[in-house]
């Protein structure tokens, strides 16, 4: 006889007073599907498939549940809600239950298997009504848990019900679990829902291991007829209680940037197989937890963080860039962060790096937000360098509120780098209204290849001059660096100081010892690398690529910085930068494909690291160069015949806006100025943009 039976006979008056429910409906059965190699059980509920952590629950509760214990000792789903009211209702719980179902994707009603009723309210003696009762009773659980505090609203219940009491331990948040339920403890242990990674932009997903040591457990599990990881997401509903400002965001995390307990590969199967699991998060990924974020996954990148075309990966397959036919390149090195904020709901925000173009053009080929920040915004210990000094941290999103507010958090003075990295003179980055008085319309490196991108740019940039009150200037900045004194450094010898600062950093701390490793290993054997380093390294030449070689290219860097800002992009006491530039890093609204034989058509733009007719340099290494901030912003998108489905697609359109170094808050108040005015939209996932 169950619990509800005892109405029948105890508590008639109570139903008396509630209206007719509906039967309970049928709940899907728990099948388990696999223990991985941490002790997660991954299992499959409904039509959905799921992951908890079973080795490490999230709260286990003592005491006596022999009169409960699952002696099949398989996990019951289960659904924990925190009543705020002094009186509990019917409708109290389901209202509760409907917003779960209605703002979260991991909650379903496959999780009332059991339901754990605890109390936050002030009163100090919660009571659960009749309709409550009646509520619960057309759910039909298996178990329900209450806190003890609910204990005198049910003094005539029989021993035979299924209410238990249990105690409310602190670290329970509300949320679906599976209740592990032994004779003398029920543990609670986190669900997450798993998602397919159907365009393949991650290595793996990742969890909290919640074992004490703050490290995190990879998962590898793979839907296996797609051949796609599985990412586990947990419930959001986790972090309606946390006032944190990045509580419950998920986040994407380049394989560059050390996550305690994983191997940080850089992309490569030779580094990963000598190097040990990372003993200490990146203080930069850190951050993001201690903001709240939820780290779901490590994502694919150029091997190195090089610039590899699509058709040169060879350790792992390229990602797919779900906008237009699905055969559109995700750039280089942050690909998979770029095509990943471009693909999945499920997935808030992507961490990347730019030291070339690396976060900027990704963000161009999926239509997404995303920065290249001043330089030394954002300490870059634990996360394996291309070049320290001129490395940067960027994060991708499809929402410019998410953004800037994810931003505003991330990037705080106490995580700046240190001036003896940058070069460079100490880093201040003021929260600035003081906007800029003018655009600079760089035609070296503009217009946009496409007529129909161009009319959307100047439409954009119409908006800015009409928000803003701005004047918009043509403006040619080749011409101007050629026309400086023999004092300031010209982009040749730029060019220079920036590829010495790269190749020997990367080399020092990653090409030598793999090289080392791996000769030692193997007999002598060079690493099998893909061919956007292998030449670099096979060649290396140290007593030419000398630490004073180094230093003379930072003083080279300085120099061009210092001149940048007192005569291109200056500070003034109305604007943080009194002017800002406008360029493509992009297709320029043509698409670009990751195969490479169908970029010989017309109509496509095969590399997107080419330095226009007349201009000096490429335009993506103008801030690697002067430390400035580079954004990327989508505007638009513009239709082309695809070479692959034979039928109209659309393609993004950007715009990348510079600013001088430190006034990157200035841009994104901007950026939310024009998104409050609804000039800047919410970017959707999947084929299309907008």
């Amino acid at each position: 006889m169950g619990f509800w039976d005892f109405a029948s006979r105890g508590a008639t008056l109570l139903y008396c007073a509630c209206s007719v429910l509906a039967a309970p409906q049928k709940r899907g059965a728990w099948k388990n599907l696999q223990t991985t190699q941490h002790g997660g059980v991954a299992f499959e509920l409904g039509n959905q498939t799921y992951l908890a952590n079973i080795e490490y629950p999230k709260a286990i509760i003592a005491g006596n549940y022999s009169a409960i214990a699952n002696k099949q000792n398989s996990p019951v789903p289960s659904t924990v809600i925190f009543a705020g009211d002094d009186v509990v209702t019917g409708d109290y719980l389901q209202r509760v239950i409907a917003s779960y179902l209605e703002a979260d994707d991991v909650f379903s009603e496959d999780f009332l298997e059991a339901v754990y009723i605890a109390s936050n309210s002030t009163g100090g003696n919660p009571k659960l009504d009749a309709s409550a009762l009646a509520y619960l009773s057309s759910l039909a659980p298996k178990h329900v848990f209450l806190d003890p505090s609910f204990g005198g609203s049910h003094s005539q219940a029989p021993s035979n019900s299924p209410i238990t009491y249990i105690a409310s331990p602190n670290n329970l948040t509300a949320g679906p679990y599976a209740a592990s339920i032994s004779e003398t403890s029920i543990a609670f242990s986190t669900v997450y829902r798993l998602y397919r990674d159907s365009y393949r932009d991650f290595l793996y997903g990742t969890y909290d291991s919640n074992d004490g040591t703050d490290s995190f457990y990879p998962l590898s599990i793979h839907q296996s007829r797609f051949w796609d990881p599985m990412i586990p997401v947990p419930s959001r509903i986790y972090s309606w209680g946390d006032t944190r400002p990045l509580a419950g965001a998920r986040v994407a995390i380049k394989d560059l940037y050390d996550m305690k307990g994983l191997v940080t590969s850089g992309g490569s199967q030779a580094w990963a197989s000598i190097t040990n699991p990372a003993n200490v998060t990146a203080p930069s990924v850190q951050r993001i937890v201690d903001l709240g974020g939820v780290l779901v996954g490590k994502y694919k990148l150029a091997q190195f963080a090089s610039g590899a075309d699509p058709w040169e990966w060879q350790d792992e397959h390229y990602p797919f860039n779900p906008r237009g036919d699905g055969w559109l390149t995700c750039s280089a090195s942050s690909s998979g962060g770029g095509c990943s904020v471009a693909a999945y709901d499920w997935l808030d925000f992507a961490i990347g790096s730019d030291t070339g173009s690396s976060m900027r053009r990704p963000a161009a080929v999926s239509g997404t937000y995303g920065n290249r920040p001043s330089q030394g915004m954002m300490s870059l210990e634990g996360v394996m360098p291309l070049g320290a000094a001129t490395d940067t941290a960027g994060v991708f999103s499809r929402d410019v509120k998410d953004w800037v507010r994810f931003a505003k958090n991330w990037y705080i003075p106490e995580l700046c780098q240190d001036s003896s990295i940058t070069g460079l003179s100490p880093l201040v980055v003021p929260d600035s209204y003081g906007f800029p008085k003018r655009i600079l319309y760089l035609t070296d490196y503009l217009p946009l290849k496409n007529p129909a991108a161009e009319d959307i740019l100047q439409a954009f940039i119409r908006n800015m001059t009409t928000v803003f009150g701005m004047t918009v200037e043509d403006f040619n900045l080749t011409a101007v660096v050629g026309n400086t004194t023999d004092e300031v450094p010209k982009y040749g010898a730029l060019n220079n100081a920036t590829q010495i600062l790269d190749t020997i950093t990367q080399y020092q701390e990653v090409g030598k010892p793999l090289l080392e490793a791996w000769s030692a290993l193997y007999d002598g054997r060079f690493p099998p690398i893909d061919p956007a380093r292998r030449p670099y390294w096979k060649n290396y030449n140290e007593s030419v690529n000398s630490d004073a070689l180094y230093n003379e290219s930072l003083t080279t860097k300085r120099a061009a910085v210092d001149w940048f800002e007192s005569n291109i992009l200056y500070s003034t006491p109305e604007s943080c930068s009194e002017s800002i530039m406008l360029w493509d890093i992009g297709t320029g609204g043509l698409p670009s494909y990751r195969e490479a034989s169908l970029n010989n058509n017309p109509n496509t733009t095969a590399f997107l690291a080419v330095t226009p007719p007349g201009a000096g340099i490429n335009g993506a290494s103008l801030c690697p160069i002067y430390g400035c901030v580079d954004m990327t912003i989508p505007i638009g998108q513009v239709p082309y015949t695809s070479n692959v489905t034979f039928v109209e697609e659309m393609v993004p359109v950007t715009v990348s806006v510079i600013a001088k170094r430190g006034c990157d808050f200035m841009l994104w108040n901007m950026w939310e100025k024009l998104a409050d005015e609804g000039l800047l939209k919410t970017i959707k996932t999947g084929r299309t943009a907008f």
